[in-house]
């Protein structure tokens, strides 16, 4: 007991002596860090140079070195671009910089990361310095758990945005930069830069401003092939194709036309170009990391391998060119304005992405279709297939459009357990629905006099020639759309974009002569795109998604397969008693249309336990399509006609 009395009362003494300890003290203060000097909209003084040595095939490695001229010696901080233009989030590959070197007068300069702006460097520049060099490499991924591959035995994606520094206190588009390039022997590349000179592998490009480098990525290849789009155009439109192997890269007539005739469609519907020239960047590939990722001047996009050679095969996901095309008149020349930073270290703002990619997801179908490049059948199946993924969202009910503007930031695109009801990028394709929504009230309007394609022009097709960036907000939106005529516009908006609906807004199929409807066939479309994501997809009846070797790559929220327990990541080992293989599941979940019919038995592995569910369904297989709505006018039809 006494023991015990002792102990307490020294614990009791500790704790009030601590109290006073505590009042006597005084934080340590963090020691304060050099101000990043806030960017100015004047001229940096003197030309940046960057050299890219991207011949480390085996490595996957690229050597930078830059060269910053400098006017006074003193504190300079130098900026990572954090922001990814298109990207609309910060996720520009920091953690791929390595082996930082700033040396100035022959001299190496000690350097520090700033520790609230990681992305920002502080030195001390010499007495007597003009300049400072860096070197550093930039680390691609050598696997696709690190990141996006980059390199590739037969080709390689130099992205400007991840390998250049500039000098903070300045807008992009007042310093001047000098990029150059070595390449692997022999090897050719597509780019929206102007080329200055080649000597030897190493091309160097006119100089132009930190902005337009950082827009302007590079496909480069052992295999390589370059074709006109526009001859004798307005401007010059180039298909710059990198392929896996050189027999990817052989095309017949009429599927380069199609190409050729997306640059006409998209001139009748804009009315205008904002290029001095457009590059299109294309991998025919299954090694080089996926991308569909716009410019102003050019876009990067990775298809099939067997894109030309397996062209009816091939159709799912033709939008991409289309879609990242209308990006050149929508995101990079109109421009939300709250997106729109003179730097890429300062937070972007992405409200309006619904009119950023919503309607450029509308108008990559609609040039997909009046272009050749997929037949008005396809993209009717693929209408279908969004109509159906997003009438059946069920996080439409707590979670608006407006609000998955925030994703970009919020998640990063990283894999989420529960899509369906988390929701993700929806303004996307839920944003592509609206815009059918309002196509289609125009024409109704106007008894067909007028559409959204009017719309296009006077929002797209101002300033002929000029790429300068042209900001608008909300109401410059509503104000164009009743210019073409006259709507409460703004409730129509706000109403499919901020609220909240158990159901899709579809009033654009019905007014377009089509009812969404469910068959126990899937379209040709819908099967290829199972094909090209190599999955099964039973959203519509199990309520899941199955990938390769019968794992769960999902389940959706409030579907049998959830009712009954069903999680993303487990693995389907038998159906109905038998082991588990593709055609078995579709034929049990066929078989349960049929009358008595017992619920679907999965065997289900999740890590080293298993489990019998039972999924108590009883619709049979169904998948989504367009039916004709007999006696009403077909303005869907006329939508995806070729404009003559």
């Amino acid at each position: 007991m006494k023991t015990l009395f002792f102990t307490a009362s020294v614990v009791a003494l500790s704790f009030n002596l601590g109290g006073a300890f505590a009042q006597d003290r005084v934080p340590v203060q963090a020691p304060p860090t050099p101000a990043i000097e806030a960017a100015k909209d004047v001229p940096y003084p003197g030309l940046l140079k960057l050299s890219v040595d991207a011949t480390d095939l085996d490595r996957k490695i690229f050597q930078v070195r830059e060269t910053i001229p400098v006017a006074k010696p003193g504190p300079m901080t130098i900026l990572y671009p954090q922001w990814v233009p298109g990207g609309h989030s910060p996720r520009n590959d920091l953690d791929k910089l390595a082996g930082l070197v700033v040396t100035a007068n022959g001299q190496t300069l000690p350097w520090t990361r700033d520790p609230v702006a990681v992305h920002a460097f502080h030195f001390d520049v010499p007495a007597g310095a003009t300049e400072v060099q860096l070197s550093y490499q930039f680390l691609t991924p050598v696997k696709p758990d690190v990141g996006r591959v980059l390199v590739t035995p037969d080709m390689l994606n130099v992205q400007w945005l991840q390998l250049g520094f500039y000098p903070a206190g300045y807008y992009m588009r007042g310093i001047q930069i000098e990029p150059s390039v070595k390449l692997p022997e022999g090897w050719g590349f597509g780019t929206a830069l102007e080329k200055a000179g080649t000597a030897g592998q190493v091309t160097t490009f006119k100089p132009t401003t930190f902005e337009t480098l950082v827009d302007s990525p590079m496909f480069a290849g052992r295999y390589y092939k370059q074709v006109e789009l526009d001859p004798g155009g307005p401007a010059p439109v180039r298909l710059n194709m990198v392929a896996d192997k050189p027999e990817y890269l052989e095309f017949k007539p009429e599927q380069l036309q199609a190409h050729k005739n997306l640059v006409q469609q998209a001139y009748k519907l804009y009315g205008a170009h904002h290029y001095d020239h457009y590059d299109f960047l294309m991998a025919l590939s299954d090694t080089l990391g996926g991308i569909g990722l716009e410019h102003h001047r050019s876009s990067e996009n990775r298809v099939a391998p067997k894109y030309f050679t397996e062209w009816d095969k091939n159709f799912a996901g033709r939008d991409l060119l289309p879609h990242e095309f209308t990006h050149s008149w929508n995101g990079k020349f109109r421009r939300g304005s709250d997106l729109y930073t003179p730097t890429l270290n300062e937070p972007m703002r992405d409200s309006l992405m619904w009119v950023y990619e919503g309607q450029t997801q509308y108008w990559g179908y609609v040039l997909s279709s009046r272009s050749g490049l997929m037949t008005k059948q396809q993209t009717l199946d693929a209408i279908a297939a969004t109509a159906a993924l997003y009438d059946t969202r069920a996080g439409r009910n707590w979670r608006n459009v407006l609000d998955t503007t925030n994703d970009p930031i919020i998640a990063n695109r990283k894999p989420a357990s529960w899509t369906s009801w988390q929701r993700s990028e929806d303004y996307y394709s839920e944003g592509q629905l609206v815009w059918l929504d309002a196509d289609t009230l125009i024409r109704e309007k106007t008894g067909g006099k007028k559409s959204l394609d009017d719309f296009a022009k006077a929002f797209f097709g101002v300033d002929n020639g000029s790429y300068v960036p042209l900001t608008y907000d909300f109401d410059t939106v509503v104000q164009t759309l009743n210019g073409v005529v006259a709507n409460d516009w703004a409730t129509f908006l706000k109403t499919r974009i901020e609220g909240l609906s158990a159901r899709a807004p579809l009033d654009g199929l019905t007014r377009g002569g089509y009812k969404l409807v469910y068959t126990d066939t899937p379209t040709e479309y819908f099967k290829g795109s199972e094909t090209r994501g190599k999955t099964i997809n039973l959203s519509y009846s199990l309520g899941i998604t199955v990938g390769a070797a019968g794992v769960l790559s999902a389940v959706n929220w409030d579907t049998p397969a959830f009712k009954a327990g069903l999680t993303a990541g487990e693995t389907l080992v038998a159906v109905n008693g038998v082991a588990y293989s593709d055609d078995l599941l579709k034929d049990a979940v066929k078989a349960t249309a049929k009358a008595g019919a017992a619920p679907v038995e999965l065997l289900i592995k999740d890590g080293d336990r298993y489990r019998t569910v039972k999924i108590d369904y009883t619709g049979g297989a169904r998948y989504p399509r367009l039916e004709r709505i007999e006696g009403t006018p077909a303005r869907l039809d006329d939508i995806l006609a070729a404009r003559k």
